[in-house]
């Protein structure tokens, strides 16, 4: 109806259950498929016939749209080859249909970001704060986190320094079976407003992030730009990418409560360390801004308006999806 008042000259979807899949195919616009996590992520998790004819279905649209689609998106060039491994479409840089564009942060974030002084003055009695945003789910590496956070409690009784950590996007119930030492180190919230999660960020002292997988990071931009050390997984491409090239943080070498808790402790008991990721982190944030991003999307959406017939070549069966991504 909008597009018959006044015609739309390209049109954008995410990749997430194909919402473009009859735009891709029928038209009446151009469209460029924006690639953020697939539907793939969770199809390993999911244990219900109808969640998992639910999950196959939205993987094949998922794939049809991406092989109708006049243009590609995808955030990292790693993200773009999983992406087209999985579609069975080109990889960025094959050809112009496929480009790498990152994401940026909201104004009004970076605003309070960079006003957020970094906490380093802890006194001894004072814990040392650690967040965690994201939800209970096996890519995020919740299972990591919480055998993470036994471990650190168990540690923390036997005299490391004490610390507290704060879990954005769960309930307290879902963790209520944590023995009762690592519950007195534990606060759940789970839903906050952007004010509250901002106000989180700014009162902690390092961001724990141990996805096996992110298409992008922003979480990892997040604490860039607030200037936290993050502690990260190094199974993670993304991680790799933005914290570990840029000094941001430290990785765990395998997504395991083991690892991540001997970085996160490294970090816990130092203060010159976290000092240190600190300054590494504020000064890593800020590798994407808006005006470059958006004239780089410009671009490739004049490549979607001069793309003739179907864009429906593929590189591949697109099947199966990569380990990495489906699990």
């Amino acid at each position: 109806r909008q597009h018959r008042r006044a015609p739309f000259d390209v049109v954008e979807a995410t990749n997430w259950y194909a919402p473009g899949l009859a735009i891709a195919l029928t038209g009446p616009a151009p469209l460029v498929t924006r690639n953020s996590t697939p539907a793939a992520t969770s199809a390993e998790t999911v244990t219900s016939l109808r969640d998992r004819f639910d999950r196959r279905a939205a993987m094949l649209a998922e794939r049809i749209a991406a092989r109708f689609s006049k243009a590609l998106i995808s955030n990292t060039q790693l993200h773009g080859e999983k992406i087209a491994a999985l579609y069975g479409v080109e990889a960025p840089g094959q050809t112009a249909r496929h480009a790498v564009i990152g994401l940026s942060l909201p104004p009004e974030i970076v605003a309070r970001a960079t006003a957020a002084a970094y906490p380093d003055d802890v006194p001894e009695d004072q814990p040392i704060e650690l967040l965690f945003v994201g939800r209970d789910e096996h890519r995020k590496g919740f299972d990591a986190l919480i055998m993470a956070l036994r471990i650190l409690a168990r540690r923390a009784d036997a005299g490391m320094r004490d610390f507290r950590l704060t879990i954005v996007g769960v309930h307290a119930d879902d963790v209520k079976a944590l023995p009762s030492t690592a519950r007195a180190r534990l606060r759940c919230h789970h839903r906050v407003d952007e004010q509250m999660l901002h106000d989180l960020m700014s009162a902690a002292h390092v961001i724990v992030a141990p996805s096996r997988y992110e298409s992008f990071g922003l979480v990892y931009q997040e604490a860039m730009m607030f200037g936290r050390p993050v502690v990260a997984c190094a199974k993670d491409p993304s991680a790799r990418l933005f914290i570990g090239e840029s000094g941001a943080g430290l990785l765990a070498k395998t997504c395991t409560g083991d690892d991540l808790a001997t970085q996160v402790q490294r970090l816990i008991e130092d203060p010159v360390l976290r000092a240190h990721y600190a300054a590494a982190s504020r000064q890593a944030s800020g590798m994407f801004t808006r005006d470059t991003l958006s004239a780089q999307t410009t671009a490739v959406y004049r490549t979607a308006i001069g793309s003739k017939g179907a864009s429906s070549n593929a590189s591949s069966s697109g099947l199966p999806a990569p380990v990495d991504i489906a699990s």
